[in-house]
């Protein structure tokens, strides 16, 4: 299917971009609707969504737009770089095409999520509405160094893919082909470095990698890509309707965005990529079915052509999928009830047997400590959730079962127990090395046994001891059936979602695989010890 006309516009700086353009067949005014993504206009993010021809067909003139350097616009691509200054000229562009009514709504996802975030920050006047789906907020805490490390597997692949596509752009097949594989799964973490890959490091001339794995947080291309810098304390008053995903990994900027700008939020039990009930690896039934095209043409039909709201829009702003249940549960703000306390108990021997360590309301009247040893040699892998192998909800028994991780198991529930929110870790442990990592997952555990993940948070410690460390982890929604408890596991790594820590002091980023060495980790038990904190509903 072909678009009604391919248009170009030039930048203030002369920099031309390509668009595609579909239209209504009626002759309009009508409102623009427009993604601004980095892929090539021809995929216009139908991975999640209806065609742009769907789109056109309810009222919209849609424009898929190349953003610079990417596609066949011009410029050189750095991602989300230029993404406010262009996204705010391309949106009055849009607004100013033939047959528009003069008012721009934005969709997309990932990418194309956080274009418009950071185009609003620019307030150009012709946006009406947002609908971000899985995007960020906050470049670095959510896409550089979530507590402060470096997401090396996350960043790694979407490097190779990016720089896949540069090389396409450049007419270089052996480099394209060579970097399409490794984005495909075959990311090797070789070299001296394993935070350097080779693959990236031959053709660092098509990647932004190297930038990404030294940027700090004052970097001023971090501010530059960041929507919560640029927007700051501002409130832009433009209606906002947020996607997000219990399995992806934006998750965190989705809620930060919608927590910040208000509007309409919907999480589904969805991985980045895959907006369907069987999606996250468990069939979640029919009522995990996207209906988020539908939604959006409600949404922007209210918005931008003065529709009266739809049923839904009508309901609780909040729409979350609770994944005990496997329905909806409506809430009129982002969940915020009373905090249920766990605390970390065990006997000494939480990473040897699935049975001592415990997650107990009353804190153990006397210090304890529970000892496992990180081996570099065999690092506890990222399995599940967002960033591991089989992204989803997957069963991690095996992953526990191994001797480096410390996991603490609360009692079975006797009656139903929901939580929504954002849970937390508390973590105060000792090594005997100069820094270490410490990664804590939060996992359902069934009747049956099965452990299925919920919601990590993983943090990278500049000293030999930690205490009273507070985590936020990942956000989320589930009831506990009768019989089903909580686990939280505790480990020393999480690889490759997060590179190995050497345990010399060295930041993992630049630290060679030679000098890491086993590091003996001990988690302190009793009051001012580990605990998990849970987002009680009512």
């Amino acid at each position: 299917m072909r678009p009604d006309d391919t248009v170009s516009m030039r930048l203030a700086d002369g920099t031309r971009l390509d668009a595609a353009v579909w239209r209504p067949a009626s002759p309009g005014p009508h409102p623009v609707l427009l993604m601004r993504q980095p892929y090539g206009r021809g995929i216009a993010s139908t991975v999640v969504y209806a065609h742009p021809a769907w789109y056109a067909a309810r009222g919209f003139i849609t424009v898929i737009q190349d953003v610079r350097g990417a596609g066949t616009s011009e410029g050189r691509f750095l991602p989300y770089s230029a993404e406010a200054a262009d996204g705010a000229e391309s949106i009055a562009w849009a607004a100013g095409l033939p047959g528009s009514s003069g008012v721009v709504g934005m969709y997309g996802f990932s990418y194309q999520g956080a274009a418009q975030t950071l185009a609003l920050s620019q307030s150009p006047p012709a946006l009406k509405a947002i609908a971000p789906g899985m995007a960020l907020w906050d470049f670095y805490k959510e896409r550089i160094a979530p507590g402060g490390a470096f997401t090396l597997g996350g960043s790694a692949y979407w490097a190779a893919q990016m720089a896949a596509l540069m090389a396409k752009r450049a007419d270089d097949p052996e480099a394209f082909a060579e970097l399409a594989a490794a984005a495909n799964g075959g990311m090797r973490f070789d070299g001296p470095v394993p935070a350097d890959p080779s693959v990236l490091r031959r053709h660092a001339a098509y990647s932004h990698y190297a930038l990404w794995r030294e940027a700090g947080p004052e970097h001023p291309y971090v501010r530059q890509a960041s929507s919560a810098a640029l927007i700051g304390e501002a409130r832009p008053a433009v209606p906002a309707f947020f996607t997000g995903g219990w399995f992806d990994y934006h998750l965190a900027g989705t809620v930060a965005g919608f927590r910040h700008l208000g509007g309409h939020l919907v999480i589904g039990p969805w991985t980045h990529l895959a907006w369907a009930p069987q999606g996250a690896g468990v069939d979640f039934g029919a009522q995990a079915l996207s209906g988020i095209d539908g939604m959006q043409v409600d949404f922007f039909d209210h918005a931008l052509k003065g529709h009266d709201p739809a049923p839904w829009m009508r309901e609780p702003a909040v729409r979350l999928f609770d994944l005990g249940t496997r329905g909806w549960r409506l809430f009129e703000a982002w969940p915020e009830g009373p905090r249920q306390v766990l605390h970390c108990a065990g006997n000494g021997l939480a990473a040897m047997r699935s049975d001592d360590g415990a997650l107990v309301a009353d804190a153990p009247a006397a210090e304890g400590w529970e000892r496992f040893v990180h081996d570099p040699w065999r690092p506890v892998p990222a399995f599940g959730l967002a960033h591991g192998a089989g992204q989803g909800w997957r069963d991690r028994a095996e992953i526990d079962a191994r001797f480096d991780i410390a996991c603490f198991t609360s009692a079975p529930v006797a009656a139903p127990v929901t939580y929504a929110g954002d849970p937390a870790v508390v973590l105060s442990a000792e090594t005997d090395a100069e820094s270490f990592d410490l990664n804590a997952t939060l996992s359902l555990v069934t009747r049956e046994g099965r452990v299925m993940a919920l919601s990590q948070a993983h943090a990278r410690i500049e000293a030999g001891a930690v205490s009273g460390l507070r985590l936020a982890m990942r956000p989320l929604c589930i009831t506990l059936q009768p019989g089903e408890a909580l686990r939280l596991s505790i480990a020393g790594a999480c690889f490759p979602a997060h590179p190995i820590n050497p345990g010399t002091g060295t930041d993992p980023r630049r630290a060679t695989g030679a000098e890491a060495h086993p590091i003996a980790i001990a988690l302190r038990t009793g009051a001012a010890g580990c605990r998990l904190e849970m987002p009680l509903l009512p």
